[in-house]
């Protein structure tokens, strides 16, 4: 996963988690549901960049132990 895809993710958490106090503060249930959304999507993001980047090591490591 490229650093800005791994920043973008956890930006996205960290909003998330900043509008679901924010908006347990205020009474906002609304807003704090979305924030807990907005959470969850960054953690599936990051685990979807770290599946793919496992996949590509192991397919790299196929090639290079084929090519030997």
């Amino acid at each position: 996963m490229s650093v800005f895809d791994k920043a973008k993710d956890k930006a996205e958490q960290a909003i998330g988690t900043a509008k679901e106090k924010l908006g347990e503060k205020t009474g906002n249930q609304d807003m704090a549901n979305s924030g807990r959304a907005d959470q969850t999507e960054g953690e599936a993001k990051e685990a979807g960049h770290d599946l793919r980047d496992r996949a590509e090591g192991a397919v790299q490591g196929l090639k290079d132990k084929f090519n030997k």
